[in-house]
Parts: structure tokens; C-alpha cells; sequence
């Protein structure tokens, strides 16, 4: 008879709106469980108390590791500029990190966390949980295939909303130190699509625009890229949170050899064009199937997934499929962009 399977125990640090979908998947996942919670806003106890009852709420990470209970993983959501030293804090103290996008700010601090998991021997997961969206999964498997053929031009349009009622004052968001940018905090699951899908790029050019966040962010709300693929074909990367009042669309556009295609909605969920060459468009899986995760909708309902990697993962059942090294990649490639700001 087999030995039943020990839950995998995890640790959230920053229970903010992505921590606390990350705590509420784990309180529901059969083979997982919340042991603390962790967040520098005392005001959060009481109502995370009546939402996870019995696990301890700590107010520093510091304090979590010195006097905590034992966990196996620690899941890093606080605000971007503390991904890096967080996670390599918990590699540090003998666990593996779950870091929310993007991993780092700088590619330094990624390589950081790549190095201190190699030596720690513990594993490091990006959350990159957009991979997990099936037309962005038949998208890949279209251009693995080689159904495409040469990819002559992709275009890739990110426009959202993120006025004054995300910017708060007082708030991280917006900081060049703890946001890090638009790219960085609003689009970069969708650069790691480009990334995960074509490849890296080259020959980089870019404009940055700020039309209505003056005084709300220190920097850019707007931005035209243009690169080559390392691959072979050229693309664009147009983006704004200057959309006024509601997000408008992410879209991915690939004109090729043999046909074309096109992938879209909030978060790039729905195929909305398919026309290539001998090829007939499958039936997709729905993009928020039926499950014990019901009430997460949209890109949250990604974050299963996610979860689901890192335990089977940590339980010798799977391996990782969204590395650290792959965050690491698109810091990086948002890093050069920035450069030419």
C-alpha cells in the first residue's frame, strides 16, 4: 500500500490582491496548505484570520523565518523591487520560492536568484501563468509544428487602463523602484508569450510616451517598440495604460508563409483569426474549465495551473515548467528596452 502523499507546505509573503489568490488556490488544493502569511500591514490580520483561519500572519519576512512554522515553499507577491531579495532570502533559508511577475527589476538580481538556487539545490518558479491559457499553448504548438512556416511580422498591441484609481498616492505602484514600469508591471507576461513562442529579439528600438499619468507614476505610460527575431522576421510591441476608463484589448497578430493568425480579448484568451495553409482550426479546451477553482475568472484562473506545477513539482511528480532562468530572460529583454528610455 502506498504511503499518502505530505501536503506541501506554503509560506505567502505580500498578501495583497496576488498573494491572497495565491493563498486562497493553496487553502483549496487537495495535496497543499497554507502554514503563513505574511505582510507588513498590520490592518490585513483580522480579515485574513476569518479568511484562513488558524494560519499565523507575520509582519516581516525576517520575523516568518526566525520564528515561523516550517514550510516548504515560499511564495513571493509583494511589490517587484522586493522579488529578488525576498526569494533569495527564502532560498537561503532551505526553501524553494514561488516569485510573482516580473521576477526582478534588473537582470543582476535575476541572475541572482538563478545562482542561489543552484547553490541552495532548491527550485526557483516564475509565475508566467499566461502560458497556461489554451490559444496561447495552441500558439505555441502552431509554430513549433512549423505550421507557420517563416514568420515574417509579429505584432503584439497591450492596451489597458490604469488610471488614478490604481495609482493611490502613497502606494508602490508607480515607483521606479518598487514598480519598475510599465512593461514590467503591467505587460510582462506578455513579453514572456513573445519570449516563449518566437524567441529572443534584436536590433531594438523604442519611443516612450507619458499622456496622462504626470504626477501619478515616474515613468512612461505608453510605449512603440520595434525589433528584429533572432529567428528570422520583425516585429512590433505597442502598448499604453493611457486607455481611458476600462482595458481595451492584448492582441498577437502573426502574418507568415503560410497563412495568418490572430490571438485576443483582455488577456489574450480568445483566437479570433486562424487562416493557415492546410491547416484546420482544432477545438480548444475553455479557457476557465470547470473546476474546484470556480470563482477565479480570467487570468486568475491560470494561477491553478501554476499551483498545480509547483506542487506535482516539489513532489517529484513533474518538473517546473515556468523556471526562474525563463524570468531571468524577460527581465532582461524588458531591461534592454528600458535602456533606451
Amino acid at each position: 500500500m502506498s504511503l499518502p502523499i505530505t501536503p506541501v507546505r506554503f509560506a505567502i509573503c505580500g498578501v495583497g490582491h496576488i498573494g491572497r489568490r495565491h493563498a486562497a488556490l493553496v487553502a483549496r488544493h487537495a495535496s497543499a496548505q497554507v502554514v503563513a502569511l505574511i505582510d507588513v500591514r498590520p490592518e490585513l490580520q483580522a480579515g485574513l484570520a476569518v479568511e484562513f483561519p488558524g494560519v499565523p500572519f507575520f509582519l516581516s519576512l525576517e520575523t516568518y523565518l526566525q520564528h515561523g512554522p516550517t514550510a516548504d515553499v515560499l511564495t513571493v507577491a509583494t511589490p517587484n523591487g522586493l522579488h529578488a531579495p525576498q526569494a533569495v532570502a527564502g532560498l537561503h533559508h532551505g526553501l524553494h520560492v514561488v516569485i510573482e511577475k516580473p521576477i526582478a527589476l534588473t537582470t543582476i538580481d535575476a541572475e541572482t536568484i538563478v545562482r542561489t538556487a543552484q547553490q541552495t539545490g532548491k527550485l526557483a518558479f516564475g509565475v508566467m501563468q499566461n502560458r497556461y491559457s489554451p490559444p496561447a499553448a495552441w500558439l505555441k504548438q502552431v509554430v513549433d509544428e512549423g505550421h507557420l512556416g517563416e514568420v515574417f511580422l509579429v505584432q503584439l498591441n497591450c492596451f489597458w487602463n490604469r488610471d488614478a484609481r490604481y495609482y493611490q498616492p502613497g502606494s508602490w505602484k508607480g515607483t521606479q523602484a518598487l514598480d519598475g514600469g510599465t512593461l514590467f508591471t503591467q505587460f510582462s507576461h506578455f513579453v514572456d508569450l513573445l519570449y516563449w513562442v518566437f524567441g529572443d529579439i534584436t536590433n531594438i528600438s523604442a519611443r516612450f510616451r507619458d499622456f496622462t499619468h504626470a504626477g501619478l507614476t515616474e515613468f512612461e505610460d505608453s510605449g512603440l517598440v520595434t525589433f528584429d527575431l533572432v529567428r528570422g522576421g520583425s516585429g512590433t510591441l505597442s502598448y499604453s495604460t493611457a486607455v481611458w476608463d476600462r482595458n481595451l484589448e492584448s492582441s498577437l497578430t502573426v502574418v507568415a508563409e503560410r497563412g495568418s493568425l490572430r490571438i485576443a480579448g483582455q488577456y489574450m484568451d480568445k483566437v479570433e483569426y486562424c487562416h493557415l495553409e492546410g491547416y484546420a482550426l482544432p477545438d480548444l479546451a475553455p479557457t476557465n474549465p470547470a473546476n474546484n477553482y470556480g470563482a477565479f475568472q480570467g487570468s486568475a484562473a491560470n494561477h491553478v495551473q501554476v499551483i498545480d506545477n509547483v506542487v506535482d513539482t516539489v513532489q517529484q511528480r513533474s518538473s517546473a515548467t515556468t523556471n526562474a532562468l525563463e524570468g531571468l530572460k524577460v527581465v532582461e529583454i524588458i531591461e534592454r528596452i528600458y535602456a533606451l528610455r
